[in-house]
Protein backbone atom coordinates (compact mmCIF):
# COMPACT_ATOMS: atom_id res chain seq x y z
CA UNK A 1 0.00 0.00 0.00
CA UNK A 2 3.14 2.35 0.59
CA UNK A 3 3.10 5.41 3.09
CA UNK A 4 -0.08 6.13 4.60
CA UNK A 5 -1.03 9.84 4.78
CA UNK A 6 -4.51 9.85 5.86
CA UNK A 7 -6.11 7.97 9.32
CA UNK A 8 -9.08 6.56 7.06
CA UNK A 9 -6.22 4.31 5.44
CA UNK A 10 -5.88 2.76 8.57
CA UNK A 11 -7.51 -0.27 8.32
CA UNK A 12 -8.27 -0.32 12.20
CA UNK A 13 -9.87 2.74 11.51
CA UNK A 14 -12.08 1.10 8.61
CA UNK A 15 -13.53 -1.48 10.66
CA UNK A 16 -13.90 0.71 13.61
CA UNK A 17 -16.59 2.91 11.36
CA UNK A 18 -18.07 0.29 10.44
CA UNK A 19 -18.72 -1.21 13.90
CA UNK A 20 -19.86 2.57 14.83
CA UNK A 21 -22.44 1.89 11.96
CA UNK A 22 -23.12 -1.18 13.23
CA UNK A 23 -24.05 -0.28 16.91
CA UNK A 24 -25.77 2.91 15.33
CA UNK A 25 -28.12 0.58 13.73
CA UNK A 26 -28.76 -1.93 16.13
CA UNK A 27 -29.14 1.02 18.99
CA UNK A 28 -32.46 2.63 17.02
CA UNK A 29 -34.67 -0.60 17.81
CA UNK A 30 -33.56 -0.11 21.83
CA UNK A 31 -36.45 0.68 24.30
CA UNK A 32 -36.98 4.52 23.77
CA UNK A 33 -36.36 4.50 27.49
CA UNK A 34 -32.91 3.68 27.06
CA UNK A 35 -32.48 6.61 24.86
CA UNK A 36 -30.02 8.74 27.98
CA UNK A 37 -28.55 5.17 28.95
CA UNK A 38 -27.39 2.31 27.39
CA UNK A 39 -28.10 3.50 23.97
CA UNK A 40 -26.08 6.34 24.48
CA UNK A 41 -23.28 4.92 26.62
CA UNK A 42 -22.79 2.30 23.58
CA UNK A 43 -22.83 4.97 21.19
CA UNK A 44 -20.33 6.70 22.96
CA UNK A 45 -18.03 3.84 23.39
CA UNK A 46 -18.16 2.62 19.67
CA UNK A 47 -17.40 5.91 18.03
CA UNK A 48 -14.77 6.68 20.76
CA UNK A 49 -12.77 4.06 18.99
CA UNK A 50 -12.24 5.29 15.51
CA UNK A 51 -11.58 9.04 17.02
CA UNK A 52 -9.12 8.06 18.96
CA UNK A 53 -7.77 6.35 16.03
CA UNK A 54 -7.54 8.95 14.39
CA UNK A 55 -6.61 11.68 17.13
CA UNK A 56 -3.57 9.25 17.84
CA UNK A 57 -3.13 9.00 13.95
CA UNK A 58 -2.13 12.80 13.80
CA UNK A 59 -0.28 12.69 16.66
CA UNK A 60 3.52 13.64 16.59
CA UNK A 61 5.00 11.84 19.38
CA UNK A 62 5.04 8.09 19.33
CA UNK A 63 4.09 7.71 22.83
CA UNK A 64 1.36 10.32 22.21
CA UNK A 65 -0.03 7.79 19.10
CA UNK A 66 0.09 4.67 21.73
CA UNK A 67 -1.98 6.40 24.35
CA UNK A 68 -4.93 7.40 21.95
CA UNK A 69 -4.73 4.06 20.93
CA UNK A 70 -4.81 2.41 24.16
CA UNK A 71 -8.09 4.63 24.70
CA UNK A 72 -9.44 3.22 21.74
CA UNK A 73 -8.78 -0.18 23.35
CA UNK A 74 -10.02 0.46 26.12
CA UNK A 75 -13.05 2.18 24.90
CA UNK A 76 -13.43 -1.12 22.80
CA UNK A 77 -13.75 -3.46 25.47
CA UNK A 78 -16.15 -1.17 27.22
CA UNK A 79 -18.47 -1.72 24.01
CA UNK A 80 -17.89 -5.77 24.23
CA UNK A 81 -19.45 -5.24 27.95
CA UNK A 82 -22.51 -3.63 26.61
CA UNK A 83 -23.30 -6.07 23.93
CA UNK A 84 -23.33 -8.49 26.63
CA UNK A 85 -25.74 -6.75 28.62
CA UNK A 86 -27.93 -5.06 25.97
CA UNK A 87 -27.96 -9.21 24.73
CA UNK A 88 -28.77 -10.03 28.37
CA UNK A 89 -31.36 -7.88 28.79
CA UNK A 90 -33.12 -9.39 25.32
CA UNK A 91 -32.34 -5.97 23.27
CA UNK A 92 -30.14 -7.58 20.69
CA UNK A 93 -31.11 -11.43 20.02
CA UNK A 94 -27.06 -11.91 18.74
CA UNK A 95 -24.22 -10.72 19.92
CA UNK A 96 -22.16 -12.76 17.74
CA UNK A 97 -21.85 -10.60 14.73
CA UNK A 98 -21.28 -7.08 16.69
CA UNK A 99 -18.78 -9.11 19.03
CA UNK A 100 -16.68 -10.61 15.81
CA UNK A 101 -16.32 -7.16 14.44
CA UNK A 102 -15.58 -5.81 17.65
CA UNK A 103 -13.10 -8.76 17.59
CA UNK A 104 -11.23 -7.81 14.24
CA UNK A 105 -10.81 -4.46 15.04
CA UNK A 106 -9.32 -4.95 18.74
CA UNK A 107 -7.09 -7.44 16.40
CA UNK A 108 -6.27 -4.62 13.74
CA UNK A 109 -5.57 -1.92 17.44
CA UNK A 110 -3.12 -4.75 18.54
CA UNK A 111 -1.37 -4.75 15.50
CA UNK A 112 -1.25 -0.83 15.23
CA UNK A 113 -0.14 -0.80 18.97
CA UNK A 114 2.62 -3.48 18.20
CA UNK A 115 4.13 -1.39 14.95
CA UNK A 116 4.00 2.10 16.77
CA UNK A 117 6.15 0.43 19.77
CA UNK A 118 8.60 -1.00 17.32
CA UNK A 119 9.03 2.93 16.51
CA UNK A 120 9.25 3.82 19.84
CA UNK A 121 12.14 1.60 20.44
CA UNK A 122 13.31 2.33 16.86
CA UNK A 123 13.66 5.48 18.22
CA UNK A 124 16.28 5.01 21.28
Amino acid sequence: MGRILHFQQLDAWKEAHQLVLMVYTMTQAFPTGEKYGLTSQMRRAAVSVPANVAEGFKRRGLNDKLRFYNIAEASLEELKYYFILAHDLAYIANRKKPMAQADTVGRLLHGLIVSTEKRVGSKK
